[in-house]
């Protein structure tokens, strides 16, 4: 199996807080299965500058370091336009933000790939699309065993 992690999962590894310790508990369960390359990461083009640009805004004293370490996650990025037409297709169709249905697309383009993320509110109106786990049900041993 493959993972297309959002940003809402990707700053629970640099943003931890008491309040959702739980979910980052998981969040960086999951990052070392992708970098003991358990769980391939693959990634829309935007994922850096999203997750960057809460990093500025949120973390901008360790801002600069966060990204270093962002920058060291291996991943895989896709950037074509089948996965901007079906993002297109599927923001309309949920009437949701392109950024959060472009990582839903990639998992939906790529064979064995599931999106993770924590964001309920876009797990809740996009879940009968498929191919999308909330960060909190995710079971990182056993897609680490798929």
């Amino acid at each position: 199996m493959r993972v297309v992690v959002d940003a809402s999962v990707a700053l629970k590894w640099f943003l931890r807080s008491p309040e959702d310790e739980d979910d980052s508990a998981v969040a960086l369960e999951l990052l070392a299965a992708i970098q003991r390359d358990r769980l391939p990461m693959v990634q829309p083009a935007h994922f850096v500058a999203q997750v960057s640009a809460v990093l500025a805004r949120e973390g901008a004293r360790f801002a600069d370091a966060a990204l270093r370490d962002l920058l060291e996650v291996e991943s895989e990025t896709v950037a074509d336009e089948q996965l901007y037409r079906r993002a297109i297709a599927l923001s309309r169709r949920l009437g949701h933000h392109l950024f959060d249905t472009l990582y839903h697309s990639l998992a939906l383009e790529l064979s064995q790939a599931m999106l993770v993320t924590a964001d309920e509110r876009y797990h809740r109106v996009a879940r009968r699309e498929g191919r999308i786990a909330l960060l909190r049900d995710f079971d990182v041993e056993a897609a680490s065993s798929s």
